[in-house]
C-alpha cells in the first residue's frame, strides 16, 4: 500500500519550496523505506531553490538526513526494521572500477545525479498524480523516504538524530576534506575560507589532526566565534583589504593548505595566493554549475602548487560515517555543537532562504516537532 506523507516540493525558483503531500510505493528488491527523524539544511539545496541547479521537473528537496528503517525489499537481508541509518546522498553503483577501488565519490554511474533510483525511476507521486523525483535519489526533507539500500548506512542509536543527519553531508564533506582529500598532518598550517556548516567541520577536522595554525576567514563574526570554539587559532574578516598579507604573515609565507568552503569564483580563484610553494588549494564548497574561475597558471607551475577538488570529502560513507560517529561518541568531534536550532518541517521554506545570509551554525528539521 502507498505511504502518504508531508514533504517539501520544489518546481521552480518563482514558486519556491512548498510543504505538500506525496505518496510512495512499498519498497522492493534492494530498496529501503526510512522514516526520517532529522534532516539538515544545506547550501546545496539553496542552489536548487535559487535556480542555480535547474531541473525541468518537480523534486522533493533534501539530501542530508537520518532516520529508522520501517520496511525493506525482499533482497535486503542485512538490515532490520527499527535500525537507525544515515542517508548517503551519493549512492554509488558499487560495480565500476572506482567503486571497487574504494572511491565511490568518483562513481559516474550513480543514479543520484539523475535524482532517481538505480533503475532510473522515481517512487514518488504528488497529490495531483504527477510523478515527482527525490533530490539525489533520497529527498530527505520529508517524513519518509524510499531509497536504494546503498543510500543508507547503519549508525548507533546513541548518536542523536540531528547529529547523524549532518554526518550525512556537511560533516563528512568537511572532515573528509581534511583527512582524505588533503591528508593534512599534525603541525601543518591551514586556512579555511567560509565557516558555515562545512567550513566549521573543516576546522574541526584540522583541530582533530593537530594542524597549526588554523586560520578561519568569514564575513560573519558569529561564524568566526564558532570556528574559534571548534579549534581555529586565528580569525580574519573576509572583507579585510589586507587579508592575503595577514595570512602570509601568520603562516610565514603561505599556508600548507587553503580550503574554500564557499565555492564562489571569487574565493576559489584567490586560494592559490594563500598557500606556500608546494601547498594545496582545496575547493570544497559546491559552485553554481556554470561557475568559472580565472587562475594564473604560471605561479602554479613555478611553485609546484596544487588545486584539489573535493566531492563529499573524498569519503566512502560505509567506512567514514561510522568512523565519524565513533569520534563524536568519544568526544573528539563535538558535532552536537554545530547545531543551533531544531525546526518543524513547515518552517523549511523560510529557513532555506535564510541560508543566503551568513548565519552561525546548522539548523535541522526535527520530525518529532
Amino acid at each position: 500500500m502507498p505511504t502518504t506523507y508531508s514533504a517539501v516540493l520544489f518546481r521552480d525558483a518563482d514558486e519556491g519550496p512548498q510543504v505538500s503531500r506525496v505518496s510512495t510505493r512499498d519498497p522492493r528488491g534492494r530498496e529501503v523505506l526510512v522514516r526520517m527523524l532529522a534532516s539538515g539544511l544545506c547550501h546545496s539545496d539553496l542552489h536548487v531553490v535559487q535556480g542555480e541547479w535547474p531541473f525541468d521537473y518537480r523534486i522533493v528537496l533534501g539530501h542530508e538526513g537520518a532516520g529508522e528503517v520501517v520496511a525493506m525489499g525482499e533482497e535486503v537481508d542485512d538490515l532490520a526494521v527499527g535500525d537507525r541509518v544515515i542517508v548517503n546522498w551519493y549512492a554509488s553503483c558499487r560495480e565500476c572500477d572506482d567503486c571497487r577501488a574504494g572511491k565511490p565519490y568518483l562513481c559516474v554511474q550513480t543514479s543520484a545525479i539523475d535524482n532517481a533510483l538505480p533503475d532510473g525511476t522515481t517512487p514518488l507521486t504528488a497529490e495531483d498524480g504527477i510523478p515527482t523525483r527525490p533530490l539525489l535519489g533520497v529527498g530527505t526533507h520529508a517524513e519518509y523516504s524510499l531509497m536504494t539500500r546503498e543510500a543508507v548506512v547503519p549508525v548507533s542509536a546513541e548518536v542523536p538524530a540531528g547529529v547523524a543527519a549532518i554526518i550525512g553531508c556537511a560533516v563528512t564533506t568537511g572532515v573528509g576534506a581534511v583527512l582524505n582529500t588533503a591528508a593534512v598532518e599534525a603541525g601543518q598550517s591551514a586556512v579555511v575560507v567560509g565557516t558555515g556548516g562545512v567550513g566549521q567541520s573543516i576546522v574541526m577536522g584540522l583541530a582533530l589532526v593537530g594542524a597549526d595554525p588554523i586560520i578561519a576567514v568569514d564575513l560573519s563574526d558569529e561564524r568566526l566565534e564558532a570556528a574559534e570554539e571548534f579549534g581555529a587559532t586565528h580569525l580574519l574578516r573576509g572583507d579585510d583589504p589586507h587579508l592575503n598579507d595577514r595570512i602570509l604573515e601568520i603562516t610565514g609565507g603561505g599556508a600548507d593548505f587553503a580550503f574554500d568552503a564557499i565555492g564562489h569564483p571569487r574565493t576559489s580563484s584567490n586560494l592559490p595566493n594563500l598557500i606556500r610553494n608546494g601547498g594545496a588549494a582545496v575547493i570544497v564548497g559546491m559552485p553554481a554549475r556554470d561557475a568559472e574561475v580565472p587562475i594564473l597558471t604560471w605561479p602554479l607551475v613555478a611553485a609546484n602548487k596544487r588545486i584539489l577538488g573535493c566531492n563529499y570529502g573524498s569519503s566512502n560513507p560505509v567506512v567514514d560515517f561510522p568512523r565519524i560517529a565513533d569520534l563524536y561518541l568519544e568526544g573528539r568531534l563535538p558535532l552536537d555543537r554545530l547545531i543551533d536550532g531544531h525546526i518543524p518541517l513547515g518552517d523549511y521554506p523560510a529557513e532555506i532562504r535564510a541560508l543566503a545570509r551568513p548565519q552561525g551554525r546548522k539548523k535541522v528539521v526535527d520530525y518529532t516537532l
